[in-house]
């Protein structure tokens, strides 16, 4: 009988062990877990701070979902060594399990910059339950809190400790939020919506230190600028987990290096996920581990499909603001053209680019009506020629495209 392990119990790795047992693949399924939980959607976190979601419903799934399916599911088993010949993973006293196929779906972990104090207690990244718990465990006796990171991630959790009672600051490295998903105006209208909601936001600003005995108390920045914490949250992004396929001697650049299958470079090995990287390009995003895991169970069952690329696209719910941001939505270089709509008085900002006709990107903020048509229009690379300026109009009928 055909043995497939997993080792990951994140969104890549249940979603392929989902896909597995849809195929029809009746062989034996397991996954090895690092945390001791079952699988928990990650934006649950957000909610779990900011008081908004019980710990009850935390998790995905019922208790028997692995079961069910007939899936072994080693919670807190890590996967300590890739075996290659014969193929294998060895877990914690030595034990290893023997494998017909391998996904390496585990994942991503939280990137903390070298600076100063950062190992202090008071110093926390969210990628797990665990950090999760910490976190709100701390906060009562530690309102004023810093975040350090202006992306997504650290917007989602700025307000989520907002919401909890937290006086927050923002720091930023680059000059406005969002660097990857908005432009200057677009980021503009985000921060003043921003402020609005009772936050503080700094811009521009370089973290040289976290201050402190043994315990957060502040930051100092670069221009010399102190500004008093409780807590640190750093929200600097993610770094695919490459070690196990580092020592096992496979292809390894930035994230695991898969082909057009997501086939590493062992043939009975496929890697899905936040670890991947695919053509030069790392996503880190749901829409590319969903889209990867897919293509790599029916790899797995040596039933070929392509993947092609993830076209980025965020949507999220920021400071009161609905916002989605596809595709080039901060092109770079020339030959885009760039047509927007914005009323700052109701936070409502569009712009799409084009690129000879074609939509390339989009941001849509301050309504979610025609977010998900757009986003759909930005990955089929659309011919908006026809319609450049009505597209931004609210009620635009989308399937005249």
């Amino acid at each position: 009988m055909m043995r497939i392990g997993i080792i990951g119990n994140g969104l890549a790795g249940v979603i392929a062990a989902k896909t597995l047992r849809e195929a029809g693949f009746d062989g034996e399924v397991e996954v090895f877990a690092r945390e001791k939980y079952p699988y928990y959607p990650r934006p649950n976190l957000i909610e779990y701070i900011a008081g908004r979601l019980p710990e009850e419903r935390l998790f995905a799934f019922p208790a028997g979902w692995y079961a069910e399916r007939r899936i072994q599911v080693g919670l807190g088993t890590p996967a300590r060594r890739i075996v290659l010949e014969p193929l294998g993973v060895e877990l914690e006293g030595g034990r290893t399990e023997r494998f017909d196929r391998l996904l390496l779906a585990d994942g991503a972990s939280s990137f903390i910059p070298p600076m100063a104090g950062a190992e202090k207690r008071g110093v926390f990244s969210l990628r797990s339950w665990d950090d999760a718990l910490a976190i709100v465990d701390y906060l009562p006796d530690h309102p004023r809190t810093v975040v350090l990171g202006g992306g997504l991630l650290g917007l989602e959790i700025a307000r989520a400790l907002n919401a909890r009672g937290a006086r927050v600051q923002v720091v930023e490295f680059f000059d406005r939020l969002l660097p990857r998903q908005l432009d200057a105006p677009g980021a503009a209208l985000l921060k003043r919506q921003f402020e609005n909601a009772g936050l503080s936001v700094r811009l521009g600003a370089v973290t040289e230190e976290i201050l402190g005995d043994d315990r957060a108390a502040g930051l100092r920045l670069k221009d010399g600028t102190r500004l008093e914490a409780d807590m640190v949250i750093v929200s600097a992004g993610v770094k695919p987990n490459v070690e196990l396929a580092r020592e096992a001697g496979l292809a390894v650049e930035r994230g695991v290096v898969v082909d057009d299958f997501l086939g590493t470079s062992h043939p009975g090995i496929c890697a899905a996920g936040d670890n991947v990287q695919h053509h030069g390009r790392v996503y880190g995003i749901i829409p590319a581990a969903f889209e990867q895991t897919r293509a790599a169970a029916s790899n797995l069952l040596g039933r070929k499909k392509e993947y092609g690329g993830t076209v980025p696209s965020n949507t999220l719910k920021v400071a009161g603001l609905f916002l989605t941001s596809a595709g080039l939505a901060v092109p770079e270089g020339g030959g885009y053209e760039e047509i927007r709509r914005e009323d700052p008085e109701s936070g409502l900002y569009k712009k799409i680019v084009l690129e000879k006709g074609r939509l390339v990107g989009a941001i849509w903020m301050g309504t979610k009506n025609g977010a998900s048509q757009i986003a759909r229009a930005v990955s089929q690379k659309a011919d908006v020629s026809r319609w450049k300026e009505e597209i931004l109009e609210d009620g635009f009928d989308f399937s005249r495209l």
